[in-house]
């Protein structure tokens, strides 16, 4: 299984980004996936996750009305969609495969946010 993100990169506050994740060796349909990200100097925090079963989402309350999960189950790809930027959000942000409840098996290398002005 191998996770490739994309879209990163600065931005100015108040803007959007969109990233992405592609997926190889692993077929969209059954599990859940994540978005995950470390700002500089913290520890790691869940952002958000979708079924690639239902589309079913769950969003952090620091991204709430800002950010928004999706899939592309025919390309194999997660995506997302980041508005409102603040500089807070910067940060490098993981994609990951939820392979049972709770367990996070899969990673991305992850891509670096940041938002600055």
């Amino acid at each position: 299984v191998q996770l490739v993100e994309s879209g990163g990169g600065p931005v100015q506050p108040g803007g959007s980004l969109r990233l992405s994740c592609s997926a190889s060796g692993f077929t969209f349909g059954s599990n859940w996936m994540h978005w995950f990200r470390q700002a500089p100097g913290k520890g790691l925090e869940w952002v958000s996750g979708i079924s690639t079963q239902d589309g079913t989402i769950t969003s952090g309350d620091s991204v709430k009305g800002r950010f928004t999960i999706s899939r592309d189950n025919t390309k194999n790809i997660m995506y997302l969609q980041m508005n409102s930027l603040k500089s807070e959000d910067t940060a490098l942000y993981y994609c990951v495969i939820e392979g049972g409840p709770g367990h996070f098996e899969y990673w991305g290398q992850g891509i670096l946010v940041t938002v600055s002005s």
